[in-house]
């Protein structure tokens, strides 16, 4: 995932949480860093990752309400990805459906 782009989503979902404007600030700042030449083929692996490396920004650790925005983000980001991971872990555990092979053969058994 390229850098920008998360930031840019982390920016909309600090807006939908009301995030004070401070902490937006702090995520356009990285954003305009982001978007320097230098920085373009930045990349990160989750947008869980990317707010966890805001959290131990210099802005965070020095203002408690932007430290406290980031980590209800990370909250309900961690929270969705537990219940997505739930839910791959049902589908997985479901028995795999016989085949038609396996049930003509059971009538072919049953039969003899």
């Amino acid at each position: 995932m390229k850098v920008n782009e998360g930031l840019q989503d982390i920016r909309e979902r600090l807006l939908e949480n009301d995030a004070s404007p401070e902490t937006v600030k702090l995520v356009d700042t990285i954003m305009k860093r982001a978007s320097l030449p230098a920085a373009s083929g930045a990349s990160a692996t989750s947008l869980l990752q990317m707010v966890r490396m805001l959290m131990r920004s210099p802005v965070a650790n020095s203002n408690p309400r932007v430290y406290d925005d980031l980590v209800k983000l990370e909250a309900s980001m961690q929270q969705k990805a537990e219940e997505i991971r739930a839910i791959r872990e049902e589908e997985e555990s479901r028995p795999l459906p016989k085949t038609k092979k396996y049930y003509k053969d059971l009538k072919k058994k049953q039969e003899s």
